[in-house]
């Protein structure tokens, strides 16, 4: 009985821990900020059927249905099947198991194993009904896989002291880094979107005369830019190429706070993260704490694309303004722009006469627009001008941001998979529809983060695919209906509309209908905080 006893015990403390793992891990794509990860919880993972299976377990224990063996016996084997579950799983951003994550893990374990304890040790010694021991201590650690969630948000709050001192030393670390490099020129970039991309062409073009750093991968928020400079930063490095994110006001200013900038980049100012921005005005209140950071003596470069960008005046540093949709008031321009099957040509035309005739793989409006930001800073940076025309040919897609690619079997694929925002989805689909002589494939969930406009801005590109692809797949249900209504609003076939549950469902759905010659563009992939 004994042996019978610790098996069962054994098998639900695994799927306790494991359960502590998932929710560690929504957590942290939550960016470990417990008022958007208790959002996502509020929009269904609260009462899952995941969860209310432990409820009816719970119920179980505590009835006469069974006695206590038979009772624990089904909790044991529901949550052996439920740990099979979670093992097979394949996450989109698997848990990151960094030092902080090692902490909110091994307290939350401490925790669950810890009230588990107690009450095996504490239980009165009864052997039949409610009260038998089995029920108690099995009703406990149902409990706490219920309701594991609350104990990771204990967990994070108990180690608030703990981070925030860490953070400090850190941060001190990365400070006196970047003060013992007096002559390293600091370059920020901020943008509702293509930082990233404007971040990957700036290096590129840069590193023709420098020795260059920047922020790897997103690595934009002020701990990811601390561990870039802690980590990364060497002491002949000539320029520091900043990324940096925000989903509230004061985000960019804290970065700048520390890097102490010599020039920046705005690649946007538009309507992403309004879920905690609210307004397009704290957007762009945020994005130019970048330009008010700088100083008299630097320089600001501002995508006047976007009317957010262009109303907003400078006054502390020198600006220059760039366009390519909207170029009035500009003082550089892309024109004579030729989108080919192997990328593109355009020219670079400043107010005062300058021109310079490039060549790139990339193609659409806003990888040139992107592109354009960085040749801009790239002139301001004294890279001699066929430096600038060698790296721009020389340029890779970065991945998954309107990524170009040819399956063996003739296919082409647009990966757009990194994200997706209400001009860069348009611009994505106009790429798309350059593609001639095949069918013409989107496989996207929406776009997400857009606050009260999230019905709107997605029914809108509803109807812009519709007028502009042959064959749409939704993925989800996260902005299913809005899609769906904005494509059926226009004269679009809606027996080439397709509705799945799954991206997985959305790959065996393109193995049937694929042929050579067709084009798909894979417009977002949602990570598993969306469903």
């Amino acid at each position: 009985m004994l042996a019978y006893i610790i098996v069962i015990y054994s098998i639900c403390g695994i799927y306790m821990l494991l359960n502590f793992k998932r929710d560690i891990q929504m957590l942290q794509q939550n960016s470990y900020r417990i008022s958007r990860y208790y959002k996502w919880l509020e929009n269904g993972d609260l009462w899952s059927a995941w969860r209310l299976t432990d409820v009816a377990l719970l119920f179980l224990v505590f009835s006469t249905l069974l006695d206590a063996p038979a009772s624990a016996f089904v909790v044991a084997l529901t949550a052996l099947i439920k740990i099979c579950l979670i093992l097979r799983r394949k996450s989109k951003k698997p848990l990151v198991f960094t030092r902080r994550v090692w902490r909110i893990y091994c307290l939350t374990a401490i925790l669950g194993v810890g009230a588990f304890l107690t009450t095996a040790i504490c239980v009165p010694r009864v052997s039949t009904g409610l009260y038998n021991p089995i029920a108690i201590t099995l009703g406990v650690l149902l409990l706490i896989s219920i309701f594991s969630w609350a104990i990771v948000i204990i967990a994070v709050w108990l180690l608030k002291p703990v981070e925030e001192t860490i953070n400090r030393k850190y941060y001190d670390e990365a400070a006196n880094i970047l003060r013992s490099m007096p002559d390293l020129k600091v370059i920020g970039i901020t943008g509702s979107y293509g930082k990233t991309s404007t971040k990957h062409y700036l290096h590129r073009i840069l590193s023709e005369k420098y020795d260059v750093l920047m922020t790897p991968g997103s690595y934009n928020t002020p701990m990811g830019v601390i561990r870039t400079i802690r980590e990364m930063m060497k002491p002949y490095n000539q320029v520091f190429i900043c990324e940096m994110g925000a989903k509230q006001k004061g985000d960019v200013k804290e970065i700048c706070d520390l890097v102490h900038l010599d020039a920046g980049i705005i690649t946007a100012v538009g309507p992403m993260h309004l879920e905690t921005f609210k307004t397009i005005e704290n957007v762009q209140s945020t994005k130019f704490e970048l330009a008010d950071a700088i100083p008299a003596d630097g320089l600001i470069v501002i995508n006047n694309d976007f009317e957010a960008c262009a109303s907003r005046m400078v006054s502390n540093t020198k600006a220059l303004r760039y366009g390519v949709s909207c170029p009035d008031g500009c003082d550089y321009r892309a024109t004579d722009i030729v989108y080919t099957p192997q990328g593109t040509s355009f020219a670079v035309v400043s107010s005062d006469g300058f021109r310079l005739e490039l060549i790139t793989r990339l193609v659409g409006e806003s990888n040139i627009a992107n592109l354009l930001g960085a040749v801009v800073m790239a002139i301001y940076m004294k890279v001699p001008a066929e430096r600038i025309r060698y790296a721009v040919a020389a340029i890779e897609q970065v991945e998954h941001r309107l990524n170009i690619k040819q399956t063996p079997g003739g296919v082409t694929i647009i990966d757009d998979a990194f994200n997706s925002n209400p001009i860069g989805s348009r611009m994505a689909v106009d790429v798309l529809a350059h593609f001639k002589g095949g069918k013409r494939i989107i496989v996207t969930p929406g776009m997400i983060e857009l606050g009260s406009k999230q019905y709107e801005l997605n029914r809108d590109l509803g109807t812009y695919i519709g007028k502009n692809v042959d064959i749409a797949i939704i993925v989800g249900e996260y902005n299913r209906e809005a899609l769906e209504k904005g494509i059926r609003s226009t004269d679009f076939d809606t027996a080439n509309l397709h509705i799945v549950d799954s991206f997985a469902a959305s790959q065996q759905l393109l193995a049937q209908m694929l042929r050579r010659g067709d084009t798909v563009l894979y417009e977002n992939d949602l990570p598993d905080t969306f469903r």
